[in-house]
C-alpha cells in the first residue's frame, strides 16, 4: 500500500484530513503515530472546520517541514510554497472552502461520517491522496539550495 491509500483509508476510517495525511507517512520520517494523531487534530477541515487551509495541505507541510530540519527558514517556504502550487495544480487550490465550493462552516461539530458524507467528499479523498503524494515525494528528494532571495 502506497502513501496516498493509506492516507485515505486513514480518512475513511474517521480522521481528519490533516490526521490521515500526516499519520500515513509518519513511519516514514520516524514520527510517532499517536503523537500526530493529537498534534494535527485541530488542522481538519480547515482548521477547525473553518474551511480555511486544507487540512490535508497542513499534514503534509508538517511531515515535509519535519523532514527537512536541516532547511533555513527561507528554503524551508520555498520548498513548502512549491508542494503547495503541486497541490494547487491537482485540486485548483488549498483553501478547503474554495475546493468544497462552500462557506465557511458555523459550527465546529463534525459531519457525521455515512456514505453520503463520503459520496460528497470526493474532492477531501483527493486533497488527502494528493497530499500523501506530495509529502512522500517531497520527504524523498535531496534538497539543496534553493531560489529563494528572502532572507531568514
Amino acid at each position: 500500500m502506497d502513501y496516498a491509500d493509506k492516507a485515505e483509508e486513514l480518512f475513511r476510517s474517521g480522521l481528519s484530513c490533516a490526521q490521515a495525511v500526516s499519520m500515513a507517512l509518519a513511519p516514514k520520517v520516524g514520527l510517532d503515530e499517536n503523537m500526530l494523531k493529537a498534534l494535527s487534530a485541530p488542522f481538519g477541515a480547515g482548521f477547525a472546520r473553518m474551511r480555511e487551509v486544507c487540512g490535508a495541505v497542513s499534514g503534509m507541510l508538517m511531515i515535509i517541514g519535519y523532514a527537512h530540519p536541516e532547511l533555513a527558514k527561507r528554503d524551508i517556504y520555498a520548498l513548502s510554497r512549491e508542494a503547495m502550487e503541486e497541490f494547487k495544480s491537482v485540486t485548483g487550490s488549498y483553501v478547503c472552502r474554495e475546493i468544497l465550493k462552500t462557506s465557511a462552516e458555523t459550527s465546529a461539530v463534525p459531519s457525521e461520517r455515512t456514505s453520503e458524507y463520503y459520496a460528497k467528499r470526493v474532492s477531501c479523498i483527493t486533497c488527502v491522496r494528493t497530499a500523501a503524494a506530495i509529502a512522500d515525494k517531497f520527504t524523498s528528494r535531496p534538497t539543496g539550495v534553493f531560489h529563494s532571495s528572502e532572507t531568514n
